[in-house]
């Protein structure tokens, strides 16, 4: 299974190794799905990760080691050129739809406007999306 993590939950991981979205990194790790990033993505993960109120809890070494650990081993595709023709809430996540409409993949957000749109394409919470995830590994 092919997996975009909106950038926002990418820093929830940074920022908690406890919670759902760390918990997604590991089962990436272990091989559970496969990860897609693009240039955008990353260029939004760096940005998102430098903010002060973000840098105070995650240090330069750690952020740059996530975003180095990114670009080594998820699936690295060129960003999408066309746009979705489902209408968003906040056009700066347009990318992200076109990202998982063109790969074929789940997105994982923890945004409600992009989680709203569950009925129109695969779209999980990270807590729900790991509860798939054991759901399917259990019936192995």
């Amino acid at each position: 299974m092919r997996v975009v993590l909106d950038p926002n939950v990418l820093v929830s991981a940074a920022l908690s190794p406890e919670g759902a979205p760390a918990e997604l990194i590991r089962r990436w790790l272990a091989g559970d799905f496969e990860l897609v990033v693009t240039p955008a993505l990353l260029d939004e993960l760096e940005r998102v990760l430098a903010y002060p109120k973000i840098a105070k809890r995650v240090t330069a070494e750690d952020a740059a080691a996530l975003v180095e650990l990114l670009e080594a081993e998820a699936q690295a595709v060129p960003d999408p050129t066309d746009q979705s023709s489902i209408d968003l809430e906040d056009p700066g996540d347009e990318y992200l739809v076109a990202l998982a409409i063109a790969n074929g993949a789940a997105l994982i957000s923890g945004d409600r406007h992009l989680t709203a749109l569950s009925d129109q394409l695969p779209i999980y919470r990270p807590a729900d999306f790991l509860r798939r995830l054991e759901q399917g590994s259990s019936g192995s």
